[in-house]
């Protein structure tokens, strides 16, 4: 039996927030890809009060950043690139071209490509979001991406709107080409539409706030993006292994990105249940991103209470969360048959945190059960696998051309028939018309 001790609000409550966002994203996308560097411009005044001289940073205002960036962080920017970097190198080479003969004379194969150019966004306004450069220009860097722009909106301070000296430190680090201090859709936009002065790329990726986010899925098509993100979202899977304060942290730490992210506990432990509900209560009032979490909390965040592992199973994965911590005596066994999510974090010892800064794997990860369809973001996001064929010998054309002529006919389509005709008349000495061969 499952029981919801606590509830999130619908999703047609949902809904209407959603539908504001798209019509006001809609505008705005058609204003750059009418008024390029102007609307871009006037959207950073706009937005971000920012009217710098040029929105690509120089390679001074680069060296300006880095000098603002105290040596312990950038010795710890550095050990999370290296991470990222280092399981990246290792998925790049699971990706193998293959070439086989699949018939005598007939060769079949496919190359791993790199996308060309890619736009990087890194989120900037509550909090700025430097670990999201490394996920996504070091590892588009791995993958062989020719041209990596980067872009992350200005952080107001009392000196007024300026570049993020640690965001731009990663940037660079990491091995973009290009960086921009541009925020939110009109960043996205001038990436993917191209303006007089930013030339477009091929794909973006990069986290977002639900504007930025609204703005990939609408120029989905006209570039590539990595996935349709929402806001963070966080489940813990718990039994009473843990205690009620690993819970909590665990799902309030999640809660504080926005007061919109939804936060689940399935358990089989009404006991622990409970006592998480009260830990989250004292938790609330002594975090200093309490109010973000609390909306969240209050908005979005669910308890659900099953009486079998089995139950447990089936609700995570109906729910398909983004974070799934996993703190269990039967760790393994969920690793083994969870199919819908974005990233697992198994065991108490490790936790969201540690994969959305520094461990190595992707923080850039599917959510709005997206992940029952698709996986983050990783290096393969940007390879394209590219297939070719060879046919070595006249009898392999022919004998193919014959099983091809009749198959096209079959569907009626003549001209595709008679492409396989030609080869079994000159390769095979065969007379056939309209993919019928002349007894």
């Amino acid at each position: 039996m499952i029981r919801h001790l606590k509830t999130a609000r619908t999703l047609a409550e949902r809904a209407d927030d959603d539908a504001k966002v798209r019509v006001a994203v809609e505008g705005i996308l058609a204003d750059i890809s009418a008024r390029g560097d102007a609307a871009v411009r006037d959207l950073s005044v706009k937005f971000d009060r920012y009217d710098p001289k040029a929105f690509r940073l120089s390679e001074q205002d680069i060296e300006a950043a880095m000098a603002a960036v105290s040596k312990r962080d950038l010795d710890d920017i550095r050990f999370a690139q290296t991470q990222v970097r280092n399981f990246a190198q290792h998925q790049r080479a699971a990706l193998q071209d293959i070439e086989v003969e699949t018939l005598p004379g007939v060769i079949l194969g496919h190359k791993n490509i790199p996308v060309q150019s890619v736009g990087c966004y890194v989120p900037g306004g509550k909090y700025p979001m430097v670990a999201s450069a490394h996920m996504s220009v070091v590892t588009a860097k791995v993958a062989g991406v020719k041209r990596i722009i980067a872009s992350a909106p200005p952080q107001q301070s009392a000196n007024g709107p300026a570049p993020h000296p640690a965001i731009v430190a990663a940037m660079h680090m990491g091995g973009a080409d290009e960086i921009y201090c541009l925020g939110g859709i009109q960043a996205v936009g001038a990436m993917a539409l191209g303006t007089e002065t930013i030339a477009p790329v091929d794909m973006l990726v990069g986290p977002g706030n639900a504007f930025v986010a609204e703005a990939k899925r609408q120029l989905f098509g006209r570039v590539g993006i990595d996935l349709f993100a929402g806001p963070t979202e966080t489940m813990v899977i718990a039994d009473e292994t843990v205690d009620a304060e690993l819970c909590a942290t665990d799902l309030l730490g999640q809660a504080e990105h926005g007061v919109n992210s939804p936060c689940v506990m399935i358990t089989n432990s009404e006991r622990l249940a409970r006592a998480t509900l009260d830990e989250i209560e004292r938790l609330l009032k002594i975090l200093p991103t309490g109010e973000a979490a609390g909306k969240s909390w209050a908005d979005y965040g669910e308890m659900i209470v099953c009486d079998t592992y089995e139950e447990m199973l089936e609700q995570a994965n109906f729910i398909a969360s983004e974070h799934v911590q996993v703190m269990t005596k039967r760790d393994d066994w969920f690793l083994e048959h969870m199919h819908s999510y974005g990233a697992l974090f198994l065991g108490p010892r490790t936790n969201v945190s540690f994969g959305d800064k520094v461990i190595g794997t992707n923080h850039t990860l599917p959510t709005k059960k997206a992940g029952r369809y698709t996986g983050g973001l990783w290096v393969g996001k940007f390879i394209k696998t590219h297939t070719y064929q060879r046919v070595l010998t006249d009898e392999a054309s022919a004998m193919i051309g014959e099983y091809c002529s009749r198959l096209c006919m079959l569907e009626g389509f003549v001209g595709h028939a008679e492409q396989a005709n030609i080869r079994v008349r000159r390769y095979g000495g065969r007379n056939v018309a309209y993919g019928v061969a002349a007894e």
